[in-house]
């Protein structure tokens, strides 16, 4: 059984009709890439599945259980989290302050005292260095790596991850890019990816590439043609 299953998903913002009968899934353990352009209906996909949009047709099943009509906050706490384009970082709280918000979505929330697992600090090791910085004063890498941490917190089984690459230096670029495949492998989550970054892209399972709202393609990483690439992930 996948891990999540998404059929024959419509999604509308007013009565412009954005997402149409999108059927994609992923596998514990796995990453999966979605690529096109800009304006396909990638990011209405990732809110779409996180419950900040509500689809008007389709099924959202996530470990064999519907996610329809569950609101985000359910969503993230039975395994759902989401890193979006732009981060989204609190930039007036410090680092560790935005870190433990990430716990939130763990039992018993912040009502209890929480300890941040120092393998994060493993994984991003900057952050150690810059706990009492507030987050507005990081660089756009940093920023980047503060939000896959925080998301990393609340333990996920689902990471969805929105342009991690944009606007980051290419050192930092590898970095995340490692970051993720080892926390796939050390946890076995799922990773869903919007991404145009080819190296990156390239580190995914599989991929679907989307076009006009529709997924129009999908296969192998590894078997990624010049066309599709041409296509899809060209500026």
């Amino acid at each position: 059984m996948s891990l999540l299953e998404v059929r024959g998903l419509n999604t509308y913002y007013g009565e412009s009709h954005i997402l149409r009968e999108i059927d994609i899934s992923i596998n514990s353990g796995e990453m999966v890439c979605i690529i096109g352009r800009n304006g396909v209906g990638k990011t209405t996909l990732l809110k779409s599945i996180i419950g900040l949009l509500n689809p008007r047709s389709g099924e959202l099943n996530f470990n064999g259980e519907t996610l329809i009509r569950k609101p985000p906050h359910q969503r993230a706490q039975e395994g759902i989290a989401y890193v979006p384009q732009g981060r989204e970082i609190i930039p007036y709280l410090s680092v560790e302050e935005n870190l433990l918000l990430g716990m939130e979505a763990l039992p018993g929330g912040l009502t209890r005292k929480k300890r941040i697992d120092p393998g994060i600090f493993e994984l991003f090791p900057i952050l150690k260095t810059f706990l009492n910085r507030n987050g507005g004063d990081l660089s756009g890498g940093q920023q980047q790596q503060l939000a896959i941490a925080r998301a990393l917190l609340g333990r996920p089984k689902l990471l969805l991850l929105d342009e991690p690459t944009e606007g980051i230096q290419p050192n930092i670029v590898q970095d995340i890019e490692s970051a993720v495949k080892h926390i796939i492998k050390e946890t076995g989550i799922g990773v869903l990816l919007v991404e145009q970054h080819l190296h990156f892209v390239r580190q995914a399972n599989r991929y679907y590439a989307m076009q006009r709202g529709g997924i129009v393609a999908s296969g192998q990483t590894s078997e990624l043609s010049k066309s599709v690439i041409d296509e899809f992930l060209s500026v």
